[in-house]
């Protein structure tokens, strides 16, 4: 299991990071940061598990982290930290569908009998969605057979616009209401069809009614809610690059996914579903055996070649000029790439091999040998040189990178060439 610490207050995070036996137990920190406007982009960037936030922070609190973590991703397992013993913000996360509250101070056997809990409650919430949806697979006649029908109906090239308003009148009548003021339609192709298309299904049941599925002769088709056209674009990406993941942990290659236009009328979604079917075709002739995805801007920017990486090179040129300053985000790249966060995230992953946080770690891991080789300056000073405000946390992220302290690697490598 994946956690992503996220506090204002950098002697808890040091202490959570710290005093935690992370490599004795089955839970990898994968990321931390200050506070929820910080780490919303990481936590796209990460895909983890499990998130543990601070609820009193500046810039985004914890409960605003957890109102978008529930709108964007509600299968992300949620505890609170909190100082403050008040039934109201237990309230509010309990509304939140926050799985634990934990008042500080927090102690390494408390927050493991925790973790270990929820950790548990995720792995029964998969089992029991695909246990169910493995029950409705066998039932032709039960509810998901038909909503898959008139999703499906969506994408048919023969349907009418009158006919979308039908389909989505029957889904509403059905307690399954999918208007929206914005729609994207991703087509997703891959191997092992019917185990894929369980893994999808089974993801987006968790997405509280934001994407719905319809099952294809290659795949699956994705239908994703939005309230703008930037948050159907920004659930999109999210939602396409954990189904990446999940359709990985089931077996699934050849994995290619192509996301069509944002349209606002539901007689426009059958143009961004043929879009992305389009997009998609493009990929699957591709011999690479990573998972590719392209989306309709992708596709315009690089005249049909998803590998084109002028937009990727001009982040990694932003990066490499930015990276020393700490307060660097995936947010900042992405606007100077004029993207959105979570479609910036993908390209840049799929693209370079390593998501943006893996890269930054990376410039700035290479900047702080080249200063522990070349000069005499104090790791302290070293850490702040390369973009790191806390001297303990960069010795942990080098020691995690390097396989040794800032001082082992300075005794064995001083005045010694790259």
């Amino acid at each position: 299991m994946k956690v992503f610490l996220v506090d204002d207050e950098i002697v808890i995070r040091e202490g959570i990071r710290e005093s935690f036996p992370w490599e004795e137990t089955s839970y990898t920190l994968v990321g931390e940061a200050p506070d929820g406007e910080m780490a919303l982009p990481m936590i796209r960037d990460t895909n983890p598990d499990i998130v543990i936030t601070d609820i009193k922070m500046p810039f985004m609190d914890g409960i605003e982290l957890c109102r978008i973590l529930r709108a964007q991703m509600p299968w992300i397992g949620i505890i609170i930290l909190s100082g403050y013993d008040e039934f109201e913000y237990a309230r509010q996360c309990i509304q939140l569908g926050v799985k634990e509250y934990l008042l500080k101070p927090i102690y390494s056997e408390e927050l493991r009998g925790v973790l270990d809990k929820v950790s548990a409650q995720i792995k029964e919430e998969r089992k029991a969605r695909e246990h169910a949806e493995s029950l409705r697979s066998r039932m032709n006649t039960d509810g998901r057979f038909l909503k898959e029908k008139l999703i499906g109906s969506l994408f048919s090239d023969d349907a009418m616009e009158e006919d979308s308003e039908n389909a989505l009148m029957q889904l509403r009548s059905m307690g399954s209401p999918v208007t929206a003021p914005c729609y994207a339609v991703a087509d997703a192709a891959f191997s092992q069809v019917e185990q894929g298309q369980e893994a999808a299904a089974s993801l987006a049941e968790s997405s509280g009614g934001i994407v719905h599925t319809s099952g294809g002769r290659t795949g699956t088709r994705l239908l994703i809610l939005g309230d703008t056209p930037a948050d159907a674009e920004e659930r999109a990406y999210a939602f396409v690059s954990s189904l990446v993941r999940e359709l990985e942990r089931t077996g699934c290659s050849q994995i290619r996914v192509g996301i069509g236009e944002i349209v606002e009328k539901p007689g426009d979604i059958l143009r961004s579903f043929k879009t992305a079917r389009h997009i998609r075709h493009l990929l699957v002739d591709r011999q690479d055996e990573n998972p590719l995805i392209l989306g309709v801007r992708e596709m315009g920017e690089s005249a049909g070649d998803p590998r084109n990486p002028s937009v990727i090179n001009e982040a990694k040129v932003y990066m490499a000029q930015h990276f020393t300053d700490p307060n660097l985000m995936l947010q900042d790249v992405a606007k100077a790439v004029n993207m959105s966060n979570s479609r910036f995230s993908t390209v840049f992953s799929q693209q370079s091999g390593q998501t943006f946080t893996e890269y930054l770690i990376y410039l700035r891991i290479s900047k702080a040998k080249e200063l522990l080789r070349t000069t005499d300056l104090k790791s302290s000073k070293i850490a702040h040189d390369t973009g790191y405000n806390d001297a303990h946390y960069f010795s942990y992220i080098f020691k995690k990178n390097v396989g040794m302290t800032p001082s082992e690697y300075r005794s064995q490598n001083q005045n010694q060439p790259e």
